[in-house]
């Protein structure tokens, strides 16, 4: 296995407006890369790149020293040694699970006890061993994906993608298959690509997280370190969900902030100062003490706490948790024990 290396990746279809737009990154050996963006970012494009299903208009992909694609060509699918697991399973109705699982063994040509050898380990990694004469109709939508999974594990491939696997399952399921996606990774030591547009999956899954957007790729870091210090609002916006704030520059050169120098920011904004945008996640607004008025304006149970949307006195929004319920109309103070400037 080697380093996967995207440089400069475009993809544009003519339409004015690129899929995808200059795209460099670094996917370390056996590491788990997340793919994070709303709908239409351009995810999906890197992930059919990378696969050999679509052709880079520009830019170059390399597995180590081994160029997949660039100007002069590109390698196709079947010999990239990757895998995919596909959000609809793309499981043979007709075909037994363990006929499933083998497939990508016959098409290579491999037989006898080796064959035999490697669909029961493949299903005994995803607890599937005693499901082999069943058909894909006759198991579960989480049963369905850890087929889906052991077709990847029995080729040892030396990267793995996944195209929102979990899109089509219920929560429950969803955490159960989060699980099961982490168990596969230590066992196959695969690299891993795994798009998704639910950031508790990409920080529950990953190593590292790539945002995305328009096309482009606006910040690679490591799970804690993208929600808790992003770069800009976009990111700010799509991890977490915080509020973006305005406030005056006090021209200092960190960039986390406490309640005494955000309370000090308040009191100097109508001081003409040039303004920057601050980043307030709701967990570190307390309702309550000494704070600043704010106004109740709308009051969501969670169950185990109250999600809690506030109005301040200069019409600026934030979001806090409370143990307690609030009541709609309700005057409060708040205190912002931390802001990240963006």
């Amino acid at each position: 296995m080697a380093k996967l290396i995207l440089h400069k990746l475009c993809k544009d279809y003519g339409t004015g407006k690129p899929a995808v737009n200059d795209v460099s990154l670094e996917i370390r050996e056996g590491g788990f890369l997340a793919l994070l963006g709303p709908s239409g970012c351009g995810k999906t494009t890197v992930l059919r790149m990378i696969a050999g299903f679509e052709t880079p208009s520009d830019g170059s992909i390399l597995l180590g020293e081994r160029v997949l694609a660039d100007a002069s060509g590109v390698v196709p699918p079947e010999r990239r040694n990757m895998a995919m697991v596909f959000q609809s399973y793309a499981l043979w109705p007709h075909m037994t699970v363990a006929d499933n699982v083998s497939y990508p063994l016959k098409v290579r040509g491999i037989c006898g006890q080796s064959y035999r050898d490697k669909v029961m380990e493949a299903l005994k990694a995803v607890r599937l061993e005693a499901y082999v004469e069943r058909r894909p109709a006759d198991l579960s939508g989480g049963q369905r994906q850890r087929v889906a999974l052991a077709r990847c594990l029995v080729t040892a491939p030396d990267v793995v993608l996944l195209d929102e696997p979990l899109a089509n399952l219920d929560r429950h399921l969803r955490q159960e298959m989060e699980e099961t996606f982490r168990e596969f990774h230590a066992r196959s030591g695969a690299t891993m690509v795994y798009v998704t547009h639910d950031q508790a999956e990409a920080m529950a899954l990953a190593t590292d997280v790539a945002v995305m957007s328009e096309g482009r790729l606006l910040q690679v870091a490591p799970p804690a370190e993208i929600y808790a210090r992003p770069e800009g609002r976009l990111v700010g916006g799509l991890i977490g969900q915080g509020a973006v704030m305005t406030l005056p520059d006090n021209g200092g050169d960190h960039r986390n902030l406490g309640w005494d120098e955000i309370l000090a920011l308040f009191v100097d904004a109508s001081a003409g100062h040039p303004t920057m945008e601050m980043l307030v996640r709701p967990q570190d607004v307390v309702i309550g003490g000494s704070g600043l008025p704010a106004v109740v304006e709308g009051v969501l149970y969670e169950g185990e706490r109250y999600a809690v949307r506030l109005t301040l006195g200069d019409g600026q929004r934030l979001r806090a948790y409370s143990r307690t319920a609030c009541a709609e109309g309700e005057r409060v103070a708040v205190i912002i024990s931390a802001g990240w400037r963006l």
